[in-house]
């Protein structure tokens, strides 16, 4: 899954459109239909809301940046590129709900300033031993990151964070990369295309994908930072 992501986001970037009908609630967003007949074989893009302070975007907290838009576009492009079925509208949900473990997938943005409440390391950590697997993206500079690393820690103090070299799966069992992907916001982008700049800060320049591993091997968590891949979807 993790593959595709970052497979649709080039090809979501490609065609793009930055001027998306406000009356649509889909945002211009194809929709489909949900399989019925196997309702729990589905992936659902489940977007993680969290109430520590960190800014405000469209009168809710930074964890709502560019939804839904970036969440049905995501769904729209695995649904569009993969043999995955995938929910048409995904779901929003916090940490502490029951239900967070009926969804293998999380996704968690702007984590810059976030703040852990303890039933939220607890149930973060649970999620995440048993099976689940955590995104988080857009966040930049080393204050943001330090930020970040101190919360997850509390998560799981004595866990190695490492770096997902350029020959790691989620950069070739799709389509081989030959770089990671750095995404800005629009504004930058557009800003920035003339002189190859794709970076929203001066100590952002280099994207890092960190990840944490669990006692199988198995990859739990992907930490994209120094980019903003959904403003890419």
């Amino acid at each position: 899954v993790i593959a595709a992501l970052t497979l649709a986001t080039f090809a979501a970037w490609s065609q793009r459109d930055w001027h998306r009908g406000e009356r649509d609630k889909r945002g211009g967003v194809e929709n489909w239909g949900r399989d019925d007949e196997l309702p729990n074989d589905t992936f659902t893009f489940a977007r993680i809301q969290y109430d520590s302070w960190g800014g405000r975007w469209r009168g809710r907290g930074k964890w709502s940046i560019d939804y839904p838009e970036s969440d049905l576009n995501m769904s729209f492009r695995l649904q569009q590129l993969t043999a995955l079925k995938v929910d048409p509208e995904g779901t929003v949900l916090n940490l502490t709900e029951d239900k967070l473990f009926h969804y293998p997938f999380i996704y968690i943005i702007e984590p810059g300033e976030l703040t852990f409440s303890g039933d939220e390391v607890k149930a973060l950590r649970k999620y995440l031993l048993t099976g689940g697997f955590l995104m988080v993206d857009d966040f930049w500079g080393e204050e943001e990151w330090q930020n970040f690393e101190r919360e997850f820690r509390r998560v799981f103090p004595t866990r190695e964070i490492v770096e997902l070299p350029l020959e790691h799966e989620v950069f070739q069992c799709v389509f081989p990369l030959k770089e990671k992907p750095q995404v800005p916001n629009p504004g930058t982008a557009i800003q920035g295309a003339p002189y190859g700049i794709t970076w929203e800060r001066t100590d952002a320049e280099t994207p890092h994908y960190r990840g944490v591993y669990d006692d199988d091997g198995r990859l739990m968590t992907i930490f994209c930072h120094n980019t903003d891949l959904g403003d890419g979807w």
